[in-house]
Parts: structure tokens; C-alpha cells; sequence
């Protein structure tokens, strides 16, 4: 632990904490899943949370939650149907995961959730970080969290280091013991929404004082992103679409459905129907939608089937897919 960390005595200490919670009282956000410290719905937003926005989250948490209300719900449905909810928020190994944690809960454990970190951590897709924000936050646990916006606060206070263990000691240090739920969602609210990495707001942060950064930090330049084009199919008959399911062993999106993929013969003198923006990580994608007739893709029906509108809403569709599908229900004016 860095030695600025450690001259921190317990009035400080104490000040910090106060001054911390103070502030996230007053500018904390109002988020459905701090409604209550349900332990079910902290798991679900904090699984929803991992590399995802909150802008992102907050419909499809919703929807979640009328969908499967409980983990006993959770457990009893299909994966498609988990899958299909899911749809649009990507890293899709998550929604997977936390189905089967919610079979063991209600089939090993007889519907009672874990208590401890340590016994959130035995659970499938549930890492350091994640066991300790759910124990924390719904079970009062006395335990640290250090995601990246956590991480970028302490790296700025008490400058950044390789060991990735002292920053959990650091966030150990500062944890306020007597309220260590709020006081971890007060840090990770802080780093979302003052303390960003670009053009943070130090006059604003109640750590200022104990920060040795205030704005000092060069902006890091950002890679170059990458240009893509995408060209998929709509084929239509008799009022259904023809939807390719994804391989199964697929290292992304493994076993959803999407439109198929144009065959490059027909990618010229046919109307393209839709055109959009699409962002993955570090790639931007021009998505190309051309209406392309069943006959074209005759091959294709053995990995690939007709769906009308209500059944392939349903359907576990990867989040490009749908939103195609409303684009062009708002260019119909469905």
C-alpha cells in the first residue's frame, strides 16, 4: 500500500468517509435496483452492470425483472427464453451463468442465497468484484469492491500502481464499516459521474483533499477505431422472415438468431431496406439490411427457418437483429 494510503489516521479516515457518504446522499441516482437491498435484484443489476452502461441497463433490468421476478422463476425457464430478455445487452455467457447459479440456489440450496462473499464467489459467473457489491450491498457484508471506476479513483488519490492487490488493500482501507454498501456504491457512483477518465470534475468531488491528482492527469489518447460494413438478408414469405441460428460452439452470441448473411452475389442490384450504425467494443459497423427473395437462400433452410413476427420475438435474437427489426417497425409505422 502506498505510504500517502497509510498516512491516512482515523480522523482523516473518519472525515473521508462522512464527507463520501454525505455527498452520495445528496447525488445519488435513482435506480431501480437501489429501490430495496433485495439480494435477487442486486445480483441481476450488478451481473447487467459488468462492462455495460447504465443508460443500457436500465430498460432491459426491467424487463428482467417482470419476466423473471424471482430466482425461482429464473431457474425454471427455458435458456432461450433467458437469452430472448437478455437480447441487446450483449456478453451473453452472463445471462447463461446466471441461470445456472439460480439452479444451484434453489436445487442446492433450498432458495436461500449465499451470505458471505466467499460463498457468492462458489456460485457460476460470480467473480471477486461481484461477490463483495452483492454482500455488501444487500447483506451488509464488510467488504471492499474495486471495479474501474473504483480503480481509477484510488489510482488518482494515491497514484497508480502495477500490484492490483493494493488497490484492494487501499479500498479495504478507506471502507467505511459501518455502512459498507453505501459507501462501495458512493465510490463507484463517484467514479461514474465525477471522477471519469476524461475531463473529471475535481472542484465537485468530496475527496478533493485527499486526492493528489486535481486534474493533473494527462488525457490518454484513444486508439483508432476500426470501420466495418455488415450485409444481411431479409428474406420475406407469407408474412415470415427467414432468422440463421449462430453456431452453438460460436466463441460470441453462440446460439441466437440473426438475419443471414447476404451471399456476395446478391449484394449489388438489390434495394437495400435499412441502413444503421452499429457498435461493438473498438469496431464501428455500417449494417446494410437488402431485401434479397426466399429462392436466394434455398441453400441456407437447412441451418435457418421461417419465423412470423410473433414467434421470433421470442426468439433469443443477437441485439444487431433487433434492432433491425425496429427500424424497420418505425419505418412502417408498425
Amino acid at each position: 500500500m502506498s505510504s500517502k494510503a497509510v498516512r491516512l489516521n482515523s480522523v482523516s479516515l473518519r472525515r473521508l468517509r462522512r464527507e463520501l457518504l454525505a455527498w452520495y446522499d445528496q447525488n445519488r441516482r435513482d435506480l431501480p435496483w437501489r429501490k430495496d437491498s433485495n439480494p435477487y435484484r442486486v445480483w441481476v443489476s450488478e451481473i447487467m452492470l459488468q462492462q455495460t452502461r447504465v443508460a443500457a441497463v436500465l430498460e432491459h433490468y426491467q424487463r428482467f425483472m417482470r419476466r423473471f421476478p424471482t430466482v425461482q422463476t429464473l431457474s425454471s425457464a427455458r435458456e432461450s427464453s433467458v437469452l430472448s430478455v437478455w437480447s441487446g445487452l450483449g456478453y451473453y455467457h452472463r445471462a447463461r451463468r446466471m441461470r445456472q447459479a439460480a439452479k444451484v440456489i434453489v436445487s442446492e440450496r433450498m432458495g436461500e442465497f449465499p451470505r458471505t462473499t466467499e460463498e457468492w464467489r462458489t456460485l457460476p459467473g460470480i467473480g471477486r468484484y461481484t461477490a463483495a457489491a452483492i454482500a455488501s450491498i444487500a447483506l451488509g457484508a464488510e467488504a471492499a469492491v474495486v471495479d474501474g471506476n473504483v480503480e481509477r479513483i484510488l489510482d488518482r488519490m494515491f497514484g497508480r500502481g502495477e500490484d492490483r492487490e493494493r488497490t484492494w488493500l487501499q479500498a479495504e482501507t478507506l471502507l467505511d464499516r459501518e455502512s459498507p454498501g453505501d459507501f462501495n456504491q458512493a465510490m463507484m457512483e463517484l467514479g461514474a459521474t465525477l471522477c471519469t477518465p476524461r475531463s473529471p470534475q475535481c472542484a465537485l468531488c468530496p475527496l478533493s483533499k485527499w486526492c493528489q491528482f486535481k486534474g493533473a492527469e494527462k488525457a490518454q489518447p484513444q486508439p483508432a477505431r476500426k470501420r466495418r460494413k455488415l450485409y444481411y438478408a431479409l428474406a420475406r414469405r407469407n408474412g415470415t422472415v427467414l432468422l440463421a441460428r449462430r453456431p452453438t460452439d460460436a466463441s460470441l452470441m453462440a446460439g441466437m438468431w440473426e438475419l443471414p448473411s447476404v451471399p456476395e452475389s446478391h449484394r449489388d442490384g438489390n434495394a437495400t431496406v435499412v441502413k444503421l450504425r452499429h457498435s461493438i467494443t473498438d469496431t464501428d459497423y455500417d449494417v446494410l439490411v437488402i431485401a434479397v427473395s426466399p429462392d436466394a437462400l434455398r441453400g441456407l433452410e437447412t441451418e435457418a427457418r421461417w419465423f412470423a413476427p410473433k414467434q421470433w420475438e421470442r426468439l433469443p435474437l443477437t441485439g444487431l437483429a433487433r434492432k433491425v427489426f425496429r427500424k424497420l417497425a418505425d419505418e412502417s409505422g408498425e
